[in-house]
C-alpha cells in the first residue's frame, strides 16, 4: 500500500554510486539527501550498473522506512542516450514519429533501438528530443525496487529531470545548462523552445571565458545566435557562479543546485 503522499523518494544512479533523496511535493525546496551508496569498483556502463544495482540499492535503503513510497530513478546521462528528431513531412501518426526516432538513432549510434526503451514528446509539428534507457538497466531497477516495496513512478535521464524541474523558470532568450560529474549538458534554446542538447566536459578552472567559447561554438554548429544568458543547475563550478568578468562573456544565473 502506498503511503505518505506529501513526499516521494528520488534515487540518483551513476556508474559510481547511488544517492537517496527525499522530495517534498508542492514545495520548491531542493530534495533532501538521505543516504549514499557506492557501487563496486570497476562498475562501468549500463550492464555493469544493472548487475551491481540490486545489492547497492539494498544497502542504500537499509534503515530507511521506504516500503510503500513512490520513487523516481534519475539516471546519469552517460547511462542513457539523448538525441534530436526532426519529424517527417506531414507526419500524422505516432508510428511515423517512432520510425523517424529509430532511424535517427541508427544514424547516430549504428544500431537499432531494440535494446533500449525510447520515450519522447512525440511532436509532429516541430523537432523534438528523444531519450533512450537501456532495457537491461530499466528491468534491473524495476525488479530491485519491487523487492523493497517501492512504487516506481519514473525512470528518467538526469538532463530530463532537470529540464522538467526548471523549464518554467527559464527566460525566453536564455540557454540552460546542467552540470554533473564535470560534464555540462548544454541545452540550446530558441524562443523558449529546446533545440538541441550537447554534453561538454568541464575543464578544471572553467570560467565564463570557457563557457562563452563553448556556447558560441555550439551556436555556430546549430545555426543559432549565441545566448546572452545561460541559466545553470546542478554541480556548478564556483567560477561560473560568480558574475561574468567581462561584458563580452556570456552571463550565468543559478537556478539552484538541485537538478
Amino acid at each position: 500500500m502506498l503511503k505518505n503522499f506529501t513526499q516521494s523518494l528520488r534515487i540518483d544512479v551513476t556508474p559510481q554510486a547511488l544517492r537517496l533523496l527525499r522530495v517534498r511535493r508542492w514545495s520548491p525546496a531542493a530534495p533532501e539527501l538521505l543516504a549514499g551508496q557506492g557501487l563496486a569498483a570497476g562498475t562501468a556502463g549500463p550492464a555493469g550498473v544493472a548487475e551491481a544495482l540490486p545489492g547497492a540499492l539494498a544497502a542504500l535503503l537499509a534503515g530507511q522506512d521506504a516500503a510503500g513510497m513512490c520513487a523516481s530513478f534519475v539516471l546519469s546521462d552517460e547511462l542513457v542516450r539523448l538525441w534530436q528528431v526532426t519529424p517527417p513531412v506531414q507526419a500524422a501518426r505516432l508510428a511515423d514519429l517512432e520510425g523517424a526516432a529509430a532511424l535517427r538513432f541508427y544514424t547516430l549510434y549504428g544500431e537499432t533501438p531494440a535494446a533500449w526503451h525510447v520515450s519522447a514528446d512525440w511532436n509532429p509539428a516541430a523537432p523534438f528530443m528523444a531519450a533512450a534507457v537501456p532495457r537491461l538497466l530499466k528491468a534491473a531497477i524495476e525488479n530491485a525496487a519491487a523487492q523493497h516495496g517501492l512504487a516506481v513512478i519514473a525512470i528518467v535521464p538526469h538532463f530530463v529531470a532537470a529540464w522538467n524541474r526548471h523549464a518554467g523558470a527559464l527566460k525566453n532568450d536564455a540557454w540552460f545548462g546542467v552540470a554533473q560529474d564535470n560534464v555540462l549538458a548544454l541545452a540550446a534554446c530558441e524562443d523558449g523552445k529546446l533545440r538541441a542538447v550537447r554534453h561538454v566536459a568541464i575543464p578544471h578552472g572553467a570560467d565564463h571565458y570557457w563557457l562563452t567559447q563553448a556556447a558560441q561554438r555550439e551556436a555556430l554548429l546549430l545555426g543559432l545566435q549565441p545566448p546572452a544568458l545561460i541559466q545553470l543547475s546542478g554541480d556548478i563550478p564556483p567560477a561560473l557562479a560568480k558574475p561574468a568578468g567581462s561584458d563580452k562573456h556570456i552571463a550565468t544565473a543559478a537556478l539552484g543546485v538541485a537538478a
